[in-house]
Protein backbone atom coordinates (compact mmCIF):
# COMPACT_ATOMS: atom_id res chain seq x y z
CA UNK A 1 0.00 0.00 0.00
CA UNK A 2 1.37 3.67 -1.01
CA UNK A 3 1.90 5.74 1.98
CA UNK A 4 1.70 9.67 1.78
CA UNK A 5 2.16 12.96 3.27
CA UNK A 6 -0.26 15.08 4.58
CA UNK A 7 -0.36 17.87 7.10
CA UNK A 8 2.88 16.64 9.33
CA UNK A 9 0.85 13.05 9.20
CA UNK A 10 1.96 9.44 7.41
CA UNK A 11 -1.27 7.57 5.76
CA UNK A 12 -2.33 5.36 3.10
CA UNK A 13 -2.47 7.36 -0.09
CA UNK A 14 -6.20 6.38 -0.34
CA UNK A 15 -6.93 7.98 2.71
CA UNK A 16 -5.25 11.02 1.51
CA UNK A 17 -7.09 14.31 2.09
CA UNK A 18 -7.37 18.03 1.80
CA UNK A 19 -10.22 20.53 2.53
CA UNK A 20 -12.07 21.66 -0.64
CA UNK A 21 -11.72 25.07 0.75
CA UNK A 22 -7.76 24.95 0.14
CA UNK A 23 -6.20 27.81 -1.53
CA UNK A 24 -4.51 25.01 -3.60
CA UNK A 25 -7.59 23.61 -5.19
CA UNK A 26 -9.79 27.10 -5.64
CA UNK A 27 -6.71 29.41 -6.78
CA UNK A 28 -3.60 27.52 -8.01
CA UNK A 29 -2.05 29.16 -4.91
CA UNK A 30 0.53 26.59 -4.97
CA UNK A 31 3.86 25.31 -6.13
CA UNK A 32 5.13 21.71 -6.23
CA UNK A 33 8.47 19.99 -6.75
CA UNK A 34 9.14 16.38 -8.82
CA UNK A 35 12.54 14.57 -7.63
CA UNK A 36 13.64 11.57 -9.39
CA UNK A 37 14.93 8.90 -6.82
CA UNK A 38 17.56 6.15 -8.15
CA UNK A 39 17.91 3.23 -6.14
CA UNK A 40 16.36 5.46 -3.10
CA UNK A 41 18.39 8.18 -3.37
CA UNK A 42 17.47 11.34 -4.48
CA UNK A 43 19.00 13.23 -7.57
CA UNK A 44 19.81 16.89 -6.56
CA UNK A 45 17.58 16.99 -3.84
CA UNK A 46 19.09 20.29 -2.65
CA UNK A 47 18.83 21.96 -5.64
CA UNK A 48 15.00 20.96 -5.79
CA UNK A 49 14.21 21.90 -1.98
CA UNK A 50 16.30 25.33 -2.90
CA UNK A 51 13.68 25.76 -5.92
CA UNK A 52 10.89 24.34 -3.57
CA UNK A 53 12.51 27.68 -1.31
CA UNK A 54 12.57 30.05 -4.03
CA UNK A 55 9.36 29.59 -5.46
CA UNK A 56 7.33 29.91 -1.92
CA UNK A 57 9.10 32.67 -1.29
CA UNK A 58 7.98 34.20 -4.60
CA UNK A 59 4.54 34.01 -3.97
CA UNK A 60 4.65 35.15 -0.40
CA UNK A 61 4.07 31.59 1.33
CA UNK A 62 5.65 30.42 4.39
CA UNK A 63 8.22 27.71 4.13
CA UNK A 64 6.31 25.32 6.25
CA UNK A 65 9.83 23.21 7.60
CA UNK A 66 13.41 24.10 7.97
CA UNK A 67 15.62 22.12 5.11
CA UNK A 68 16.66 19.60 8.01
CA UNK A 69 13.04 18.72 8.55
CA UNK A 70 12.06 18.05 5.32
CA UNK A 71 15.17 15.55 4.61
CA UNK A 72 13.43 13.80 7.67
CA UNK A 73 10.04 13.75 5.81
CA UNK A 74 11.37 12.84 2.70
CA UNK A 75 13.33 10.06 3.70
CA UNK A 76 10.29 8.02 5.38
CA UNK A 77 8.31 8.87 2.47
CA UNK A 78 10.95 7.17 0.11
CA UNK A 79 11.06 4.11 2.65
CA UNK A 80 7.46 3.60 3.83
CA UNK A 81 7.28 3.69 0.14
CA UNK A 82 10.09 0.87 -0.77
CA UNK A 83 12.85 2.69 -2.06
CA UNK A 84 13.76 1.99 -5.53
CA UNK A 85 13.38 4.06 -8.42
CA UNK A 86 10.62 6.37 -7.82
CA UNK A 87 9.50 9.94 -8.41
CA UNK A 88 8.66 11.91 -5.40
CA UNK A 89 5.79 15.03 -5.53
CA UNK A 90 5.57 18.01 -3.47
CA UNK A 91 2.92 20.26 -3.33
CA UNK A 92 2.55 23.36 -0.80
CA UNK A 93 -0.64 25.34 -0.40
CA UNK A 94 -0.83 28.75 1.26
CA UNK A 95 -4.03 26.45 2.89
CA UNK A 96 -7.51 26.40 3.84
CA UNK A 97 -9.52 29.76 5.14
CA UNK A 98 -12.31 29.72 6.76
CA UNK A 99 -14.27 30.81 3.67
CA UNK A 100 -13.33 31.28 -0.07
CA UNK A 101 -12.03 35.05 -0.81
CA UNK A 102 -9.82 36.24 -3.62
CA UNK A 103 -7.46 38.39 -0.99
CA UNK A 104 -4.34 36.35 0.38
CA UNK A 105 -5.82 35.63 4.08
CA UNK A 106 -2.91 35.90 7.05
CA UNK A 107 -2.39 33.66 9.71
CA UNK A 108 -2.56 30.75 7.57
CA UNK A 109 -1.11 27.19 8.05
CA UNK A 110 0.15 25.91 4.44
CA UNK A 111 -0.88 22.84 3.27
CA UNK A 112 1.72 20.09 2.65
CA UNK A 113 1.34 16.77 0.12
CA UNK A 114 3.92 14.61 -0.51
CA UNK A 115 3.59 11.22 -2.08
CA UNK A 116 5.41 8.82 -4.29
CA UNK A 117 4.83 7.05 -7.88
CA UNK A 118 7.00 4.06 -9.77
CA UNK A 119 9.32 5.70 -12.29
CA UNK A 120 8.84 3.58 -15.17
CA UNK A 121 12.13 3.04 -17.26
CA UNK A 122 12.38 4.85 -20.41
CA UNK A 123 11.32 2.90 -23.77
CA UNK A 124 14.33 2.35 -25.58
CA UNK A 125 12.66 3.24 -28.93
CA UNK A 126 12.93 6.37 -27.80
CA UNK A 127 16.31 6.47 -26.91
CA UNK A 128 17.00 4.87 -30.31
CA UNK A 129 14.50 6.84 -32.37
CA UNK A 130 13.67 9.80 -30.37
CA UNK A 131 10.25 12.09 -30.24
CA UNK A 132 8.16 14.60 -32.47
CA UNK A 133 7.32 17.75 -31.16
CA UNK A 134 5.71 20.96 -32.39
CA UNK A 135 6.30 24.26 -31.72
CA UNK A 136 2.85 26.44 -30.03
CA UNK A 137 1.77 30.00 -29.02
CA UNK A 138 3.01 30.39 -25.02
CA UNK A 139 -0.49 31.39 -23.44
CA UNK A 140 0.90 30.66 -20.24
CA UNK A 141 0.79 33.15 -17.39
CA UNK A 142 4.28 35.60 -17.32
CA UNK A 143 5.80 34.20 -13.77
CA UNK A 144 7.02 30.60 -15.45
CA UNK A 145 10.20 30.82 -12.67
CA UNK A 146 7.86 30.04 -10.50
CA UNK A 147 7.29 26.29 -9.82
CA UNK A 148 3.14 27.06 -9.38
CA UNK A 149 0.42 24.36 -9.86
CA UNK A 150 -1.40 26.39 -12.23
CA UNK A 151 -0.62 24.17 -14.98
CA UNK A 152 -3.61 24.06 -17.48
CA UNK A 153 -1.87 26.08 -20.77
CA UNK A 154 0.63 23.98 -20.45
CA UNK A 155 -1.84 21.00 -20.09
CA UNK A 156 -3.45 22.06 -23.27
CA UNK A 157 -0.66 22.16 -25.43
CA UNK A 158 0.46 19.09 -24.40
CA UNK A 159 -2.78 17.88 -25.20
CA UNK A 160 -2.61 19.60 -28.45
CA UNK A 161 0.95 18.27 -28.97
CA UNK A 162 -0.77 14.36 -28.60
CA UNK A 163 -3.00 15.15 -30.89
CA UNK A 164 -0.45 15.71 -33.56
CA UNK A 165 1.15 13.29 -33.03
CA UNK A 166 3.91 14.28 -31.02
CA UNK A 167 5.33 14.21 -27.42
CA UNK A 168 5.80 17.15 -25.95
CA UNK A 169 4.68 21.54 -27.19
CA UNK A 170 7.65 23.99 -27.44
CA UNK A 171 6.16 27.05 -26.52
CA UNK A 172 6.85 30.41 -28.44
CA UNK A 173 6.56 33.79 -26.88
CA UNK A 174 7.16 37.06 -29.18
CA UNK A 175 9.39 35.46 -31.89
CA UNK A 176 11.14 32.83 -28.97
CA UNK A 177 11.55 29.38 -27.95
CA UNK A 178 10.76 29.42 -24.01
CA UNK A 179 10.65 25.93 -23.26
CA UNK A 180 8.45 22.97 -23.15
CA UNK A 181 5.19 22.20 -21.50
CA UNK A 182 7.14 20.12 -18.63
CA UNK A 183 10.83 20.33 -19.92
CA UNK A 184 13.68 22.87 -20.59
CA UNK A 185 15.15 23.12 -24.77
CA UNK A 186 18.26 22.60 -25.84
CA UNK A 187 19.83 22.41 -29.75
CA UNK A 188 23.01 21.91 -31.37
CA UNK A 189 23.39 24.84 -33.79
CA UNK A 190 26.98 25.02 -35.80
CA UNK A 191 28.37 22.63 -33.58
CA UNK A 192 27.38 24.51 -30.31
CA UNK A 193 25.37 23.87 -27.69
CA UNK A 194 22.52 26.50 -26.78
CA UNK A 195 19.30 26.81 -24.51
CA UNK A 196 17.60 30.16 -24.03
CA UNK A 197 18.91 32.22 -21.26
CA UNK A 198 16.89 31.92 -18.01
CA UNK A 199 14.63 34.30 -17.55
CA UNK A 200 10.82 34.94 -15.85
CA UNK A 201 8.86 32.64 -18.63
CA UNK A 202 11.32 30.12 -17.87
CA UNK A 203 11.86 27.23 -15.01
CA UNK A 204 15.16 26.98 -13.94
CA UNK A 205 15.61 23.55 -14.72
CA UNK A 206 17.53 21.41 -12.31
CA UNK A 207 18.40 18.44 -15.36
CA UNK A 208 18.88 21.37 -17.46
CA UNK A 209 21.63 23.06 -14.91
CA UNK A 210 23.39 19.79 -14.74
CA UNK A 211 23.40 19.42 -18.68
CA UNK A 212 25.16 23.20 -18.31
CA UNK A 213 28.00 21.70 -15.88
CA UNK A 214 28.70 18.79 -17.55
CA UNK A 215 29.17 20.59 -20.48
CA UNK A 216 31.49 22.62 -18.95
CA UNK A 217 33.43 19.47 -17.56
CA UNK A 218 33.61 18.00 -20.96
CA UNK A 219 34.44 20.40 -22.35
CA UNK A 220 31.71 20.91 -24.77
CA UNK A 221 30.90 24.87 -26.72
CA UNK A 222 27.70 25.76 -25.31
CA UNK A 223 25.49 29.10 -24.37
CA UNK A 224 22.98 30.55 -22.81
CA UNK A 225 21.31 32.33 -25.58
CA UNK A 226 18.42 35.57 -25.34
CA UNK A 227 16.98 34.39 -28.61
CA UNK A 228 16.28 30.78 -29.64
CA UNK A 229 14.09 31.90 -32.84
CA UNK A 230 12.18 28.84 -34.15
CA UNK A 231 13.50 29.64 -37.24
CA UNK A 232 16.90 29.02 -35.58
CA UNK A 233 15.95 25.74 -33.75
CA UNK A 234 14.58 24.06 -37.41
CA UNK A 235 18.29 24.47 -38.42
CA UNK A 236 19.79 22.48 -35.58
CA UNK A 237 21.13 19.31 -35.96
CA UNK A 238 20.20 18.18 -32.83
CA UNK A 239 17.21 19.46 -30.25
CA UNK A 240 16.57 17.76 -26.78
CA UNK A 241 14.17 18.41 -24.21
CA UNK A 242 15.13 17.61 -20.48
CA UNK A 243 13.60 17.40 -17.34
CA UNK A 244 13.68 15.87 -13.81
CA UNK A 245 11.79 12.27 -14.87
CA UNK A 246 12.54 12.37 -18.57
CA UNK A 247 16.31 13.19 -18.25
CA UNK A 248 17.27 14.09 -22.06
CA UNK A 249 15.08 13.13 -24.44
CA UNK A 250 16.49 13.94 -28.25
CA UNK A 251 13.91 15.14 -30.50
CA UNK A 252 14.02 14.21 -34.05
CA UNK A 253 10.98 15.70 -35.71
CA UNK A 254 9.65 19.26 -35.48
CA UNK A 255 6.56 20.08 -36.53
CA UNK A 256 6.75 16.88 -39.37
CA UNK A 257 10.36 18.06 -39.82
CA UNK A 258 13.07 15.87 -39.63
CA UNK A 259 15.81 17.45 -37.10
CA UNK A 260 19.70 16.50 -38.52
CA UNK A 261 19.59 12.79 -39.28
CA UNK A 262 16.42 11.58 -37.88
CA UNK A 263 18.33 10.34 -35.03
CA UNK A 264 19.43 11.17 -31.85
CA UNK A 265 22.69 13.08 -32.25
CA UNK A 266 26.51 12.36 -31.30
CA UNK A 267 26.51 15.58 -28.58
CA UNK A 268 23.24 14.16 -27.06
CA UNK A 269 24.84 10.39 -26.81
CA UNK A 270 27.57 12.07 -25.20
CA UNK A 271 25.33 13.84 -22.53
CA UNK A 272 22.89 10.96 -22.20
CA UNK A 273 25.92 9.22 -21.04
CA UNK A 274 27.83 11.80 -18.74
CA UNK A 275 23.93 12.64 -17.41
CA UNK A 276 23.71 8.59 -16.42
CA UNK A 277 26.99 8.75 -14.65
CA UNK A 278 25.66 11.17 -12.56
CA UNK A 279 22.77 10.20 -11.71
CA UNK A 280 23.63 7.01 -10.62
CA UNK A 281 27.23 8.19 -9.05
Amino acid sequence: MKTAFVNGEFLPLENARVSVLDRGFLFSDSVYEVVPFYAGRGFRLNAHLERLERSLALLRIVNPYERTRWHEIIAELIEANGGGDLALYIQVTRGAPERRDHRIPEDIEPTVVAFCQSRAPVDPAVLEQGIAAITHEDTRWRYCTIKSTSLLANVLAADDARSRGASEALMVRDGAVQEGTSSNVFAVIDRRLVTPALRDTILPGITRAAVLELAERDVIDHAEIETLSPAALRSASEIWVTSSIREIFPVTTLDGETVGTGKPGPVWTRMQTALQAMAHD
